[in-house]
């Protein structure tokens, strides 16, 4: 298994969303397709908050006096309402940029999250009873090197939440050829190369000390937008607990 020792970003990922940082809370900006994948992806979690935690759905703040970690946090758009929701945030980024842009947005906000620039495996976190990586495993240079060190960071019997698109004919016509030629999404923020199929995520989860739930797919319907639904074709979702 690699270690914390493994170089896990990829500078040339880094230097592209850095260059993004800027524009990263408009959303009719280059982020425009995070903000509208947001809600999709926090109506995930805090279903599976409520779920693992037995949490009352009406609870506004079901994370109080627990630990989250947001693992490619960007400028922040899942760290702050992840702090809203009660929790002591942590968010960690490659890009520098991306960490300055973060800040100071929390700052604005009122917020106080810890934001951190560089490797997980080299920050010292420490354990977290929630970890978050959405949007994240396609764009790392070491697949289990990263999610090695995400598990590492992970408390025994608490809950980790990963995103990434699907590698399939679908996504790569749509997320990749026609959301980048139409500017949806930034040209050159995907590889459909580097896409991972729930069968390989789970593998990799396993791996590295983790069983991974029965993912829910992110879709896309005119009528509807983005939300949960069972086609995985796309992207998807899925909780993961340690084998520990």
């Amino acid at each position: 298994m690699s270690d914390a020792s493994t170089a896990t970003i990829r500078q040339s990922e880094a230097d592209h969303f850095g260059k993004l940082a800027s524009e990263w809370w408009d959303p009719k900006g280059s982020s425009a397709m995070l903000h509208k994948l947001n809600p999709v992806r926090l109506q995930f979690i805090r279903e599976a908050i409520d779920l693992h935690w037995a949490c009352d759905p009406r609870e506004p703040r079901p994370l109080k006096g627990r630990h989250a970690l947001d693992i490619g946090c960007g400028a922040g758009l899942l760290c702050e309402p992840l702090a809203r929701l009660g929790a002591e945030v942590t968010g960690v980024d490659a890009a520098e940029e991306n960490i300055a842009a973060a800040r100071d947005h929390a700052s604005k906000m009122g917020l106080s999250i810890d934001y951190r620039a560089g490797e997980i495996g080299k920050a010292g976190l420490g354990t977290f009873d929630l970890v978050t990586c959405l949007e994240v495993v396609e764009h790392v240079a070491d697949k289990t090197a990263f999610l090695a060190q995400a598990a590492a960071c992970l408390a025994p019997g608490r809950l980790m939440i990963v995103s990434t698109p699907n590698r399939t004919a679908q996504s790569r016509l749509l997320m990749v050829g026609a959301a980048e030629a139409i500017g949806a999404i930034p040209r050159g923020t995907h590889d459909w190369e580097d896409f991972v199929t729930p069968e390989e995520l789970g593998e990799l989860l396993e791996t590295v000390g983790m069983s991974m739930d029965e993912p829910k797919g992110i879709a896309f319907a005119p009528s509807k937008g983005l939300h949960l639904s069972d086609d995985l074709s796309l992207n998807y979702i899925a909780t993961a607990r340690t084998n520990r």
